[in-house]
């Protein structure tokens, strides 16, 4: 990392806590309710995932509604369905903000629907929360990404294997849109300044909904048998995960041979399905169901109330719908109204507990502090957590590992304003995303 990025780096932790308001962000909309927009397949191929964050939604506003609501109205849910159509998340993000009129979105999930909504909400000068781990190189004025960026999964998860497993040659699998193949550029230039050989790396990508494993599988055994420890690095899409860890068993590879570490398994993606080709495999995330701590355990409880089902599990994603829907609440509260201008102002250096037994807090890059854990699938579909940050880690907009990158910021505070301010230059580059 540059020394002028870094010194920079250093000010974003500096949250200033105090906003002047001006006349207008104190008006308060006349409406009997606050509309608050949920964007979330509930049809198509991501339905499963994302019909859980949905209800996650709903319930945390019944649950503000209960607690007397928000400036003294009812919260109330606007949800729509874009259908695991990339396109059409833009279409119902707009429907949401020009039509509905809702205050805020939570919503989107891959990383090709965020960047559908993303030019409509800039645009419209709406709110985004964004729940998932996602690739990095992005951060707008109107998007807070209360997933994971890189650097609060992906490298502690290389660092991990390469520092208590003794990995020496990388398969970075992933599927083929822009999460995985961001992430697996930034993990390559890293593996690389680590010293890694470039004939120790192995990528590979798969379209959506593949299902033929059996050649790749045999090309991850035969790089991984040369007597060098190897891993693979999954950025493989939720459910095709399965039938991948399936054929590693099929074709005689344990966790023990070649472990596994994935940023798209979790909870919900192993709830009913035959864990034991999983077992002993890893994931990176920022959350598991079986931290034991009082917030996490009235969390369940309360899911579990809610849902009426006391065998639905609770995933990352939830939390981070957690954190960011409390993060709006406060912002609100501290700005006096919705107004998206006075939010985006007010929500910097806003702090609300996490699930793991601490506190997130929304730094100037639109970025939130997250402890990274590490865990290892057991037979039940619950984490056994083998690693974890001593502290959380601040979200990085912008890799310290790509040549683009390296000497861009974020910071969203007057006067600066930018999301991608470069330290050497000085200048804002006003890249539209």
């Amino acid at each position: 990392m540059s020394i002028a990025k870094q010194a920079v780096k250093k000010s974003l932790l500096a949250l200033s806590t105090c906003a002047a308001l001006s006349a207008s962000a104190l008006t308060i909309a006349a409406d009997d309710t606050i509309k608050v927009g949920v964007l979330h397949s509930l049809s198509g191929t991501m339905a499963i995932s994302e019909t859980t964050l949905k209800e996650t939604m709903e319930m945390l506003i019944a649950e503000q509604n209960k607690n007397g609501g928000l400036l003294g109205k009812q919260l109330e849910a606007v949800v729509v369905d874009p259908a695991s159509n990339w396109p059409l998340f833009a279409e119902k993000a707009r429907e949401l903000i020009e039509k509905e009129k809702v205050d805020a979105i939570f919503g989107a999930w891959t990383s090709v629907s965020r960047k559908s909504v993303l030019p409509v909400v800039e645009e419209l000068n709406g709110i985004l929360f964004y729940p998932v781990q996602y690739e990095g190189e992005e951060s707008s004025k109107n998007v807070f990404y209360t997933g994971a960026a890189p650097n609060q999964q992906a490298i502690p998860a290389v660092d991990y294997l390469m520092n208590e497993l003794e990995v020496k040659r990388w398969v970075l699998a992933g599927t083929d849109y822009v999460y995985p193949r961001t992430t697996n550029k930034i993990l390559e230039s890293y593996l690389k300044m680590k010293g890694v050989a470039a004939e120790d790396i192995m990528v590979n990508y798969t379209p959506f909904g593949h299902s033929d494993w059996q050649s790749i599988v045999a090309d991850v055994k035969k790089f991984g048998s040369t007597g060098k420890k190897t891993a693979v690095v999954s950025t493989i899409n939720g459910d095709a995960n399965v039938p991948f860890y399936k054929e590693l068993g099929n074709q005689g590879i344990s966790s023990e041979d070649i472990p596994v570490v994935a940023f798209s398994v979790g909870e919900e993606e192993l709830s009913g399905i035959d864990t034991k080709p999983l077992v002993g495999h890893l994931a990176a995330w920022n959350y598991f169901m079986s931290v034991d701590n009082a917030a996490n355990d009235a969390f369940i409880s309360a899911w579990h109330e809610y849902i009426g089902n006391d065998k639905r599990v609770t995933n990352d994603p939830m939390e981070a719908h957690y954190i960011g829907f409390n993060m709006w609440i406060e912002a609100v509260k501290k700005a006096g109204t919705t107004d998206s201008t006075a939010v985006q102002e007010a929500i910097i250096g806003v702090s609300v507990p996490n699930l793991t037994g601490g506190y997130a807090t929304m730094a100037p890059n639109h970025h939130i502090t997250k402890p990274v854990l590490i865990g290892e699938i057991q037979d039940d579909g619950q984490f056994e957590v083998v690693w974890a940050t001593s502290g959380t880690v601040l979200g990085d907009a912008w890799s310290d590992f790509l040549p683009g990158s390296k000497d861009l910021i974020s910071d969203w505070r007057a006067p600066l304003s930018c999301g991608n301010y470069n330290v050497k230059t000085g200048k804002c580059s006003g890249q539209n995303f």
